[in-house]
């Protein structure tokens, strides 16, 4: 995909489920190790930002952090950025 090209709306909110919900899988993961304790209570994610799933284009992470959906944090890390900005 070209940067010019209009990526249509639906293909964005589609990229932004499936990013949600790697960030959710991936934080729940990361939460059940099997090194913890059965006893402890468990650890939060102590990570922020997460590679975005593959099946959508670089170009359209892109859109979103530009539309303030997603934040870069580089090496083609994204994270939800705390505050959205108005427009």
């Amino acid at each position: 995909m070209d940067e010019g090209v209009e990526i249509p709306e639906e293909v964005l909110r589609d990229a932004m489920r499936a990013y949600r919900k790697r960030a959710k899988l991936t934080k729940l993961d990361h939460e059940s190790r099997l090194a913890r304790s059965p006893l402890s209570s468990g650890k939060d994610a102590d990570f922020d930002a997460i590679i975005p799933p593959n099946q959508y284009p670089p170009e359209v992470w892109r859109a979103l952090a530009r539309r303030g959906e997603l934040e870069s944090t580089g090496q083609g890390f994204y994270k939800i950025p705390l505050q959205r900005r108005d427009f």
